[in-house]
């Protein structure tokens, strides 16, 4: 039986100039990535500093991991952030801001994760007669939970005024932040450009085995080297593993991403032309979201689409997530479109 994995991009395999520039690696490409002595590592981070437009960069194992240790450079123990309500750091980095870097949190609705400036500013005025202060503020570009949604510059511009005007430094959750720029048709420095640090994945769309990469001050990346050691994030030889994200930064493999964005707007449009009740939300990038109606199980859903080799994830009670990527073409999109309307015409 075919089976079409739509669970995450994170399933993606490394594409065939990865394989190449790995069987090109000897000793004299790797060292010990903890001194600063790994050519590659070191090559990656200074490549991936000067594309996403910020002074350093330091290699992570993962963006939970990045996304940790960007909190903990940023902020003391005791003060408050505020994140989204939705985010990947408050919904699926298991409370490791509260519990590791000893942060409270302050949750904020949005938009499609662009936020109100008058309910931030709310949080912030409801804050100041509380003994600890806020001093980070985080996005997420593209969105998650909202379907991959983009967050326009021009959104993320006026964020950091707000972040500015009240002290606080502005964290991107980067994850996809090659798909928003994609996306939008611009250079990703247009989007990076408004935060103070970021956070982007190599190994989701990018298609990397492993590793994030966090950008930002110089300043900044020290300490988030340091804190990368406290958390168990120091690597060897990485520049094994490393190698592969130097392919992913060539221009023509993060245009590809475009591809993805193209299939999975093919996939909504075809369930949606089966005119069943459910909710569509119309992708921006390469996530697509479907909401079921109350009182079906949502879970007998995703595994009969496994049953017939359609693996998705089930976000919550009520939504189903597909994830377009590489080594998903568009005959594999039209073959689970098939599968998708068969199963949904069954049970809803």
């Amino acid at each position: 039986m075919k089976v079409v994995d739509l669970r995450s991009d994170t399933f993606t395999k490394p594409n065939p100039e990865m394989w190449d520039m790995l069987k090109s690696l000897d000793n004299s490409r790797i060292g010990d990535d903890v001194f600063g002595e790994d050519p590659s590592v070191n090559e990656l981070e200074e490549k991936a500093a000067k594309i996403i437009g910020k002074e350093a960069a330091v290699y992570i194992t993962s963006g939970t991991q990045g996304n940790l240790v960007s909190l903990l450079a940023h902020t003391n123990r005791g003060e408050e952030i505020v994140v989204e309500e939705q985010c990947h750091i408050y919904q699926n980095e298991l409370s490791s801001a509260t519990k590791i870097a000893g942060l409270k949190v302050n949750l904020y609705s949005s938009n499609r994760g662009a936020p109100s400036i008058d309910e931030l500013q709310k949080i912030i005025e409801n804050d100041r007669e509380k003994e600890n202060p806020i001093t980070l503020l985080c996005s997420e570009n593209t969105h998650n939970y909202h379907g991959g949604a983009i967050i326009k510059s021009e959104i993320l511009r006026d964020i950091k005024q707000f972040a500015e005007k009240n002290g606080l430094k502005l964290h991107l959750d980067g994850a996809r932040v090659f798909n928003a720029a994609v996306g939008l048709g611009v250079n990703v420095t247009e989007i990076t450009k408004h935060v103070d640090s970021v956070m982007f994945c190599l190994s989701k769309g990018l298609s990397c085995p492993v590793g994030s990469l966090v950008a930002g001050p110089k300043s900044f990346i020290s300490e988030v080297r340091k804190y990368r050691k406290m958390v168990g994030g120091g690597m060897r030889q990485a520049g094994v593993i490393a190698s592969f994200g130097l392919v992913a930064l060539e221009p023509k493999w993060i245009q590809r991403l475009k591809e993805d964005h193209i299939n999975a707007k093919i996939l909504a449009e075809g369930i949606e032309s089966f005119n069943i009740p459910i909710k569509i939300l119309n992708p921006d990038t390469n996530i697509l979201i479907i909401s079921v109606p109350e009182g079906i199980r949502i879970g007998k859903v995703v595994r009969t689409l496994g049953n017939e080799g359609i693996l998705a994830f089930n976000i919550d009670k009520h939504r189903i997530r597909f994830v377009t990527h590489y080594g998903i073409n568009e005959d594999d999109i039209q073959y689970s479109i098939k599968k998708i309307g068969t199963v949904l015409k069954k049970l809803l």
